[in-house]
């Protein structure tokens, strides 16, 4: 299957939006004029990304962090009842 016959999630979408500027793209092979907009809107998607990922990441990290502590405090609990 070569690339062209490749349908993306975002290809469904900009024809689900405006059918005939996806086909102004793919068939009719014409270019937008929006590039600058586009490039700006790939940027926000990319930053907006890496923030999700870093919100994960500390939730993650605050899980543990709260299982170590739970652990310490079962610890010292022990501790003091034996």
């Amino acid at each position: 299957m070569s690339e062209r016959d490749t349908i993306k999630a975002s290809e469904i979408a900009e024809y689900v939006f405006c059918n005939r500027a996806w086909w102004l793209s793919r068939v009719s092979g014409r270019k937008s004029t929006n590039v600058r907009q586009m490039a700006d809107g790939t940027s926000y998607h990319q930053a907006h990304g890496r923030l999700v990922r870093r919100a994960h990441q500390s939730r993650l990290i605050a899980y543990v962090l709260l299982a170590v502590a739970m652990g310490a405090i079962i610890f010292s609990i022990l501790q003091l009842v034996t």
